[in-house]
């Protein structure tokens, strides 16, 4: 289910609008050590991600049961690029070994 625009699914209407327009948005946990990472290994890029904390945010319980409805499990971290969902932890940095995020980073503009 990865790499679907949010078009796709009309049922996830807050996420969509969350990363409408916004060339990479994280949805992470503040207390999670591999949404830190994520967050961490995007931002070396000289990307500057949207974070949205689910567990600071007050939609946070919503946000997480469209991730998990997307096809996220876990929910977090959860990357957008481009308003196409990339995965979780293990799609990106499967993407990073293979030496292909900074090419979709670098397609999509996100040096704001």
């Amino acid at each position: 289910m990865y790499g679907r625009l949010l078009l796709e699914f009309p049922e996830m209407a807050l996420v969509r609008a969350l990363v409408n327009e916004r060339p990479v948005v994280i949805f992470s946990k503040s207390s999670c050590c591999m949404c830190y990472t994520i967050k961490t290994l995007i931002s070396s890029f000289g990307a500057n991600p949207t974070v949205y904390e689910v567990d600071e945010h007050p939609q946070g319980k919503q946000i997480e049961k469209e991730l998990r409805g997307l096809g996220c499990k876990p929910s977090v971290p959860a990357v957008f690029i481009g308003e196409e969902l990339i995965g979780g932890a293990n799609e990106i940095m499967s993407l990073h070994l293979k030496g292909q995020l900074e090419l979709q980073l670098n397609a999509n503009a996100i040096w704001l």
